[in-house]
């Protein structure tokens, strides 16, 4: 017969095993001697037979109090065991931060530089790095399995997040070695415009009309000559002739394998890299890793590369902050309580902030004089 006994009745009887007295066991366990007798007799009844012998000259174990005694120790000990191995799980499971991306973010040592500025602020923290395909531009955000991610812009729906941008870079064109344009240093993207382009899945949004220059057609529709959604599914269709494609300067070496060859495409702004989490995202780990992240930025970007927010701005266009999310990261703070504070812009804010190397942008002047 299957008999179903609760730890908390064993841990009664193996108090009262080994102080063979109800009294002083009750007040080790804080309960009243009624409460455990009345525990010991259910357990006793369950079992079919007494426990103890309760006698005038005091308690002692019968004899099958004591077969069970052994028992009941070791099944209380590896419940205590598993319960703390189950904590440390747990406090595992709270220390692990899960970073989503669809391209590596390891370009010019950035990554490490993030990690060891996390690291510095939540030793006991692990970081794992999670691949996700480009069906899907928030690599892993959208649908919540992963906490921060590496993302390019622009995002999807981008009043759900907040992001910095930790990469700026020049958007190139990859092509097959054979193709007539590879013979030139550089691309005039009007040459392209009649070219079949590799097309990232309709799932990815604005980021695939990002990565087609659909802002820099002047209305002509892409020519699609296949659609992709990895590294090797790029490399596979440019090799093969399919089409040209656009990616940023930090993928080339992915693509570059052998029988294609990239060239820099003048017409067009640069990329963005950032990391993006949900805006409404307040956990330490997460916050600390976007801290981490700007403050690893502030030493690879320029203030004019990192003050752009649309896919289309040129040049020094200034801050145009939309609701609901970052816009600019500067880099040229002194202490990271300023930093923090004028990180992120919203609608109707201007940030008034230094420009790379502390010469003042003359717009921020112009503002600060008219307000006095």
């Amino acid at each position: 017969m299957v008999m179903d006994v609760h730890g908390r009745d064993l841990r009664y009887f193996v108090a009262v095993a080994e102080d063979l007295h109800f009294t002083r066991a009750a007040e080790r366990l804080f309960i009243s001697q009624p409460a455990l007798s009345k525990q010991i007799r259910m357990l006793e009844r369950q079992l079919g037979a007494p426990l103890f012998d309760r006698g005038r000259d005091g308690v002692r174990l019968t004899p099958v109090g004591e077969a069970l005694l052994p028992h009941a120790r070791m099944v209380l000990a590896a419940w205590d065991r598993g319960r703390a191995e189950a904590e440390q799980a747990k406090t595992r499971q709270q220390a692990t931060l899960m970073a989503g991306m669809s391209t590596s973010p390891g370009r010019g040592g950035l990554l490490a530089a993030i990690r060891s500025r996390f690291t510095a602020l939540h030793p006991d923290a692990t970081v794992l790095l999670r691949q996700v395909s480009w069906d899907d531009p928030t690599a892993g955000l959208a649908d919540g399995t992963v906490d921060v991610a590496f993302v390019w812009l622009p995002l999807p729906d981008p009043a759900r997040y907040q992001w910095t941008v930790v990469a700026a870079e020049p958007r190139l064109v990859a092509m097959p070695d054979s193709h007539p344009l590879a013979g030139q240093s550089t691309v005039e993207f009007a040459d392209l415009l009649d070219e079949p382009f590799l097309a990232l899945p309709h799932s990815a949004g604005p980021l695939r009309d990002y990565w087609l220059a659909t802002d820099a057609r002047g209305g002509r529709p892409a020519r699609i000559g296949a659609e992709i959604a990895s590294t090797e599914e790029a490399y596979e269709a440019l090799a093969d002739g399919r089409g040209v494609c656009l990616l940023a300067a930090g993928n080339a070496p992915l693509i570059t394998l052998g029988g294609v060859t990239t060239r820099p495409v003048n017409g067009l702004s640069p990329s963005r890299l950032a990391l993006a989490w949900h805006h409404d995202d307040t956990r330490p780990l997460v916050l600390a890793y976007a801290r981490a992240s700007r403050q690893a930025t502030r030493r690879h970007l320029s203030a004019t590369e990192l003050s752009r927010t649309e896919g289309g701005d040129r040049g020094d266009a200034p801050l145009s902050p939309t609701p609901g999310r970052a816009t600019g990261v500067w880099p040229s703070f002194d202490g990271d309580q300023d930093f923090d504070r004028l990180a992120f812009c919203r609608r109707g804010e201007q940030a008034d902030l230094p420009r790379a190397g502390g010469a003042e942008d003359p717009q921020a002047a112009a503002r600060r004089r008219d307000k006095r």
